[in-house]
């Protein structure tokens, strides 16, 4: 049995509405011209409100089953990666898979903000070497616009909704996951954050309207944090498995603003042609920006095609995963 992980197909979904520039002009203190300069976006699409991630990642799933003829019932592991899930409890991931007729699936949640998607790669990378379980569906899945401040300059201009659905399994090849390396940088734990809503700062009638709803973030180190750890962490998997830069097909880092992504590229000495960018279509949307790239240049990416994809988030939480497309 090839027990050699692989992405074997991927869904995606965004809502209709689109969040312009033009429309933030009226919002808060900025312009069209401000905001594509420092952060690459024009636009973002936003959930209606009182819908949840689980609606967007059930919208991925329905997409994925209805691309691929995927028989729901053979998933056996589902990962939800979200940084803003419907309930405390139950799972959002238990949500998408009671919506979308997953039945014989254990299902999870997991909380690494932007490097989600990563770190959930590197669980399933190792279930399916381990021959645990066969069919794993990673479902990102974030609602970003309802903790998002649209007053903020800071964060308001940032974020957008989206879900992606992406099934791994063993490959019908000699493609797939070749390697995945998760990493933490704790002394930025407090960089990127929500404060209120949780078990040290509970919501009450008091300050449930307050700011404390809402991502806060330092940039100025992000930014430079963000750049070094996905440089670094690039580099690094592309070491271990003795691959030569200039034979990687496409590097696909986290669409958190395209200065980040330049700014890689220039540490890496990588050329932003091989670099696939939607950021100005969604903004950032946390996990969900590299399946979803992976998403839309899906018949443009050969079968073999060498790819890296790399992600920072909240935690700091930081990764990147080597793969050959198996499809």
């Amino acid at each position: 049995m090839n027990n050699k992980p692989a992405i074997l197909g991927i869904g995606a979904w965004v809502p209709d509405f689109r969040l312009t520039n033009f429309d933030l002009e009226k919002l808060m203190d900025t312009n069209n011209n401000w905001i594509l300069e420092r952060t690459g976006i024009k636009e973002r699409r936003i959930l209606k409100e009182g819908t949840g991630s689980s609606f967007l990642g059930i919208k991925a799933v329905e997409n994925l089953i209805s691309k691929t003829f995927l028989n729901p019932n053979i998933i056996d592991l589902l990962i939800c990666c979200t940084s803003n899930p419907d309930y405390k409890v139950p799972s959002t991931a238990s949500i998408i898979a009671k919506e979308t007729g997953i039945v014989n699936a254990a299902c999870f949640d997991i909380s690494a903000a932007c490097a989600g998607f990563i770190y959930a790669l590197d669980i399933a990378f190792s279930h399916i070497k381990l021959g645990r379980y066969k069919n794993i569906l990673i479902v990102a899945a974030e609602n970003l616009s309802s903790m998002t401040q649209y007053n903020d300059r800071g964060t308001g201009i940032l974020f957008g909704d989206a879900g992606a659905a992406v099934l791994i399994g063993p490959s019908e090849n000699e493609f797939g996951i070749e390697d995945v390396l998760i990493k933490s940088e704790v002394s930025g734990a407090e960089q990127i954050i929500v404060r209120g809503g949780g078990s040290k700062m509970p919501f009450n009638e008091e300050n449930f309207n307050s700011d404390l709803r809402y991502i806060r973030q330092d940039g100025k180190a992000v930014f430079k944090s963000a750049v070094l750890a996905m440089a670094n962490v690039t580099k690094e998997i592309l070491e271990k498995n003795k691959c030569e830069k200039n034979t990687i097909n496409y590097l696909i880092p986290h669409q958190a603003n395209l200065r980040i992504i330049e700014a890689v590229a220039k540490q890496m000495d990588f050329p932003m042609s091989k670099i696939p960018v939607n950021i100005e279509k969604y903004g950032n949307t946390s996990s969900v920006t590299i399946p979803l790239v992976l998403f839309e240049w899906e018949n443009i990416m050969k079968k073999g095609d060498k790819i890296v994809l790399t992600a920072f988030g909240s935690g700091f939480s930081f990764g990147a995963c080597y793969l050959q497309k198996a499809y």
